[in-house]
């Protein structure tokens, strides 16, 4: 009789022990996250702020006018939506100069005369000064064919890296981040062997004659060279003429960094009710690349992650958590305000529950993407995957991967991370380039990202991890 009681006592605090800890969502639930879609596809303040950022401020480079402007804008904006703060979060920050309009230029071949290739300076790299260099152009498809040629067939050339990006991955962030390494080391590689410049083919799968930009970087102790970006249809071009000759190519640009500036991370948050401790952050970053207007990259990110806030204040819904919008700077050329986020929070012993980055463009929501240095993360997933059946239905998933640039510093410090992942196919064609504007971004689209993630936070604030 005594093991029965026992047995029985055990069952009774099993199951109404775990229905207390863990409630469950229901219709209440369902009807709510509804309401969060209703709402953001019959509003049009999120593609409004991103017509502003785009048509009246445009390219937001960190260190120039219009990144400054794009902080007092938005700070402006969050200001407006009866946030419990709002606030600005210092950080020194890279200034890099594009300079004036980049020359590439095939010079004196035998079977074409010369022919203008569209280029652009990447991100961070210094100029050739204003006479330009002229030198004979070696192709190459990987870094580790610079180890295998060496110094003798690379010195005082300008090495063409010509990989293009995989069209198999049906997820072209995969094929991007395998082809990412000539764009950001292909040039200290190079310089280390004696190479005159760098010319990159662009990342994308579109044969086009856009040229994209993108950051780089040198390694101390090695010499800094020119590193340009050429279209894919230009890149065909110089690579079907090295077959048949050899080919030399002019080059003039006159980019160069400038001292760092001081600019901001744009915060604001509403408080939590019950665990006001307990931080919840959605976020984009506000800096963009010189040329085109930021659009998806990463203006609709920002956008999203105010409108995530303001959803929640016209339903009227109190979270339990802080929910936190940060628009970070300077993620394009050296994550600084990632960085800078992660280390005061550190400072501050804050305890960011989870984190949310929109920065894969502005196209249709397909799901979300998380990561944790946390010991329990599976247990945490799968007890989020609990309630996220109610988002299935809206065509979503969750499962693990990635998450963001700028969340990524966060990492160290165990925090639940997730990255926001619309459709992909499409991305790479503005990535980075002058088409990378306004026009290319649908306001449905825009809105059904914006509401999948208030609905995924509103399911990790309800429910936990």
């Amino acid at each position: 009789m005594k093991k029965i009681g026992t047995l029985f006592l055990f069952l009774i605090i099993s199951i109404f022990g775990l229905n207390a800890q863990a409630p469950k969502a229901n219709n209440e639930d369902a009807f709510f996250i509804r309401k969060i879609y209703n709402e953001a596809l019959t509003s049009n303040v999120s593609y409004e702020w991103l017509t502003f950022l785009c048509k009246k401020i445009g390219a937001r480079i960190s260190g120039s006018p219009q990144a400054a402007a794009a902080v007092n804008y938005t700070r402006q904006i969050l200001d407006t939506l009866a946030l419990d703060s709002v606030w600005l979060q210092p950080v020194m920050v890279p200034h890099w100069d594009r300079g004036e309009k980049e020359v590439v230029r095939i010079v004196g071949s035998k079977s074409q005369g010369d022919i203008s290739l569209r280029a652009l300076s990447l991100g961070n790299s210094i100029g050739t000064g204003p006479a330009g260099l002229t030198a004979e152009v070696l192709e190459v498809k990987s870094l580790d064919e610079l180890d295998q040629l060496g110094s003798s067939q690379i010195a005082n050339k300008i090495v063409f890296f010509n990989r293009p990006m995989d069209p198999r991955p049906l997820n072209t962030f995969n094929a991007y981040g395998s082809a990412a390494d000539q764009r950001g080391s292909g040039a200290a590689r190079a310089a280390k062997y004696g190479a005159a410049a760098v010319l990159v083919r662009s990342l994308t799968n579109q044969l086009d004659a856009h040229p994209h930009t993108g950051g780089m970087s040198y390694q101390p102790g090695i010499p800094q060279i020119p590193a340009l970006g050429i279209s894919t249809l230009d890149a065909e071009i110089l690579s079907d003429l090295l077959k048949k000759e050899s080919v030399n190519v002019y080059i003039r640009n006159t980019s160069r960094m400038l001292s760092d500036k001081l600019s901001y991370n744009v915060i604001g948050e509403i408080k939590g009710t019950e665990y006001p401790d307990q931080v919840i952050v959605v976020s984009g970053h506000l800096d963009s690349w010189d040329v085109g207007e930021g659009a998806h990259d990463d203006g609709t990110g920002c956008v999203q992650s105010m409108e995530v806030l303001h959803l929640f204040k016209k339903l009227g819904y109190k979270p339990k958590r802080t929910i936190r919008c940060v628009l970070f700077m300077n993620e394009e050329n050296g994550l600084r305000g990632g960085r800078e986020y992660a280390a005061q929070a550190l400072l501050a012993k804050e305890k960011h529950f989870a984190a949310i980055e929109s920065d894969r463009g502005g196209f249709t929501p397909r799901g979300f993407t998380c990561e944790s240095s946390n010991p329990d993360f599976e247990k945490q997933l799968k007890r989020l995957n609990e309630s996220f059946f109610l988002l299935e239905s809206y065509g979503l998933f969750l499962k693990p991967g990635g998450s963001g640039a700028d969340i990524g510093p966060l990492k160290p410090q165990g925090v639940f991370l997730v990255g926001f992942e619309p459709d992909s196919q499409r991305y790479f064609d503005f990535h980075h380039t002058a088409t990378d504007v306004l026009e290319a971004v649908n306001p449905r689209e825009l809105k059904l990202g914006s509401a999948s993630m208030a609905s995924l936070i509103f399911l990790m604030d309800k429910f936990g991890l």
